[in-house]
């Protein structure tokens, strides 16, 4: 399975997953006296269709390159991953202000059943969560990892819902509304990591140097290749899952244009096949002094 079906697979985890707890959290919060719990819920709601979002974006970022596109379409993920985070703000938003309204108005305290709902969605979504990121971290998917952090934000505003339940029912008369706070706390969890999402995806539509560790792999692996004698200027960039180089290689300067060009195919295919997830690889020869 390579990294596009696989990132594709993932996705659908995420819906089935989302689409479910909202439902499970919905009715608790309901019938459990628990808008943290409902808030739980909206934010899993606006988590099904980001993670649909995701799943067109990889299925688009899947077609191959053509005339207006000659690099691909995977320029889409990082669009697609601003996308979900206007999802996670919009759903914080609506969480904070939503617990500022339930704060100013009396109601009963949650059900006390509502923690053992909790313990096991905290479970669950940290589980949902790890396995996310694992495989947006294979796939080098940024719509991916994005989603993975739906998960764990999910994850975190249900561990603010446990918090505030608890105390509601431990000190209760008078602290009905802590679960309530609870939920505007989470809110502004959610808002950072709307920035922790989409300061990387800025990254990538703005073609910044970020991958160090790429580059240390290309430098050493070029020189595994006869008639490189060294490289000097190497720019990466990121599209969806791949990785489109610019690489500027050194070669005896004594050596024929066509010997030069045979060297720099050598290069290349050399390169893409070590290493996974390359994309257009451009290989310029410089002479050596």
């Amino acid at each position: 399975m390579n990294n596009e079906q696989t990132a594709i697979k993932t996705t659908y985890f995420s819906i089935i997953s989302n689409a479910s707890l909202a439902l499970i959290k919905g009715f608790a919060g309901f019938f459990g006296n628990s808008y943290a719990l409902i808030a739980d819920a909206i934010e899993s709601t606006t988590d099904i269709f980001s993670s649909l979002l995701v799943l067109f974006g990889l299925k688009y970022a899947k077609k191959p390159a053509d005339e207006n596109h000659p690099y691909g379409h995977g320029k889409i993920e990082p669009l697609i991953t601003f996308m979900v985070v206007a999802f996670l703000v919009t759903s914080a938003t609506i969480i904070a202000h939503e617990s500022i309204q339930n704060i100013q108005t009396p109601h009963k305290s949650p059900k006390s059943w509502t923690l053992i709902v909790l313990a096991c969605i905290i479970l669950w979504k940290e589980i949902s969560f790890r396995i996310v990121i694992r495989k947006s971290k294979e796939t080098n998917s940024s719509s991916l990892k994005a989603d993975a952090w739906h998960h764990r934000s999910d994850a975190i505003t249900s561990v603010m819902a446990f918090i505030g339940i608890s105390i509601a029912l431990i000190f209760g008369k008078g602290y009905e509304t802590a679960d309530d706070w609870a939920a505007l706390l989470a809110s502004f969890f959610i808002l950072y990591n709307s920035y922790l999402i989409f300061r990387p995806a800025l990254g990538e539509i703005m073609d910044e140097q970020l991958y160090d560790d790429l580059l240390i792999e290309i430098r050493e692996k070029s020189m595994q290749v006869q008639g490189i004698l060294g490289t000097e200027k190497c720019f990466i960039r990121k599209a969806g899952m791949r990785y489109h180089i610019d690489l500027h290689a050194i070669v005896n300067a004594k050596i024929s244009v066509k010997e030069g060009h045979k060297a720099a195919h050598n290069l290349k295919d050399y390169l893409r096949n070590e290493i996974p997830n390359l994309g257009h690889v451009l290989i310029h020869i410089e002479p050596n002094e």
